[in-house]
């Protein structure tokens, strides 16, 4: 087995857990159309959909402020499709694009050696990008929505399948369950529809996100090619100086693939220096490091722009969605019954978790009502704003 089999080998292990998770839903699904005893059907989530959104537009509007544009779609693709479309939210260069979305479409489809050609073509994206296909994949079935470049795409698979496993699962009789489990997925849709199409109007926070992740993943996919390009006694001083586990020397290019892991700065700085770094104007790095890799220091000092910019404008967009969603529908009993039916709370449970994002929007929403929405699209705080609420309400 060659080493790129090897590495190929080990992502699809990876997300092995998802891909078993599916094949079992998939099973189950097919189980309960074939027993005669189980009757029960629900409408697609398209059909439902297609009944709700116009009604969440409108409560978003009237929230808000603000209209979803009416050129917004709601697409409902297939399970390969959506790790597709999974990869295309992976925001890259131009020059990196093809590379992903090449990654992903091998992932979808579990082909080992298609896969095993896209590390071959350039193993420095491989290692970049690897880690977003780790965990984008293996979080597709619990999943139920995206937004990207101005559509909606709904989890059909899992969509389709929870609410008749949901029903079979508490077992005879079905009849005495079906409106409960049906209110649940109703609600289910709702949340995930609202969730969406607040993101859709998230513009130029989304377009803010977008350029900091590009410059993110631009610089790392530079870190790697420096750690690929160490030689061999670099690379084992450097292993040994940061106590890797031993690689044989018959796979060079795993011995650099650990060396990049653990000096990526998404695990190096916020390991070493805590989640503080978000608000860290200045890193430093150790001299036995910086020694033998010298372009160290100004990589990860150049890391820390974008990297703050995503973490508050991401965290940002995730708060409003969720804060958008709880007071959207607090009342509504279809949500409360997929939070009971589906996650196992309730709406108090629900509306006390923390978050920071949340917790900001909440603060600006206080003071502003609904103009926070238009405030916070146009003006996205900082990391430090993010959690001095206050520091952030005197700038605005």
């Amino acid at each position: 087995m060659t080493e790129l089999e090897e590495f190929a080998d080990a992502l699809l292990d990876q997300i092995s857990v998802e891909t078993n998770e599916e094949k079992d839903i998939a099973r189950l699904s097919s189980r309960i159309s074939e027993d005669s005893e189980f009757s029960a059907r629900f409408d697609t989530p398209e059909q439902i959909v297609s009944q709700i959104a116009p009604e969440l537009k409108q409560k978003l509007f009237e929230f808000t402020g603000i209209s979803v544009p009416d050129s917004v779609k709601i697409q409902f693709p297939g399970l390969e499709e959506l790790k597709k479309i999974k990869g295309r939210k992976v925001f890259s260069s131009p020059q990196s694009r093809a590379f992903v979305d090449d990654l992903f479409a091998a992932l979808a489809k579990e082909d080992r050696q298609q896969l095993v050609s896209v590390i071959k073509g350039d193993i420095a994206k491989f290692l970049v990008y690897s880690t977003y296909a780790k965990s984008y994949i293996s979080k597709i079935s619990t999943t139920y929505g995206d937004y990207l470049d101005g559509t909606i795409y709904l989890n059909n698979f899992v969509l389709t399948s929870y609410p008749q496993i949901i029903l079979y699962k508490q077992g005879q009789p079905f009849d005495a369950r079906y409106e409960s489990v049906k209110a649940g997925y109703i609600g289910a849709l709702k949340m995930t529809v609202l969730e969406e199409i607040t993101h859709s109007i998230q513009t130029n926070l989304y377009e803010g996100n977008r350029a900091a992740v590009v410059e993110v993943n631009r610089i790392n996919e530079e870190l790697a090619k420096i750690i690929l390009d160490l030689n061999d006694s670099t690379v084992a001083r450097l292993s040994e100086y940061l106590q890797l586990p031993d690689v044989p020397d018959e796979f060079p290019i795993a011995k650099r693939a650990n060396l990049f892991f653990m000096l990526n700065p998404d695990n190096f700085i916020v390991n070493v220096l805590g989640p503080d770094v978000m608000t860290f104007t200045k890193v430093e790095v150790d001299p036995g490091i910086s020694q033998m890799v010298p372009q160290l220091l100004e990589i990860y000092q150049r890391w820390l722009a974008p990297i703050q910019k995503h973490h508050a404008i991401f965290s940002t967009m995730e708060g409003m969605a969720e804060f958008c969603v709880q007071n959207i529908l607090k009342e509504d009993s279809d949500f409360h019954q997929y939070l009971t039916m589906f996650m196992g709370t309730d709406i108090s449970s629900y509306t006390v978790r923390k978050h920071m994002g949340k917790d900001l929007v909440s603060a600006v929403h206080s003071s502003h009502g609904k103009n926070t929405f238009n405030i916070l699209i146009k003006n996205p705080p900082t990391t430090r704003e993010l959690k001095d609420h206050q520091r952030y309400l005197s700038r605005i």
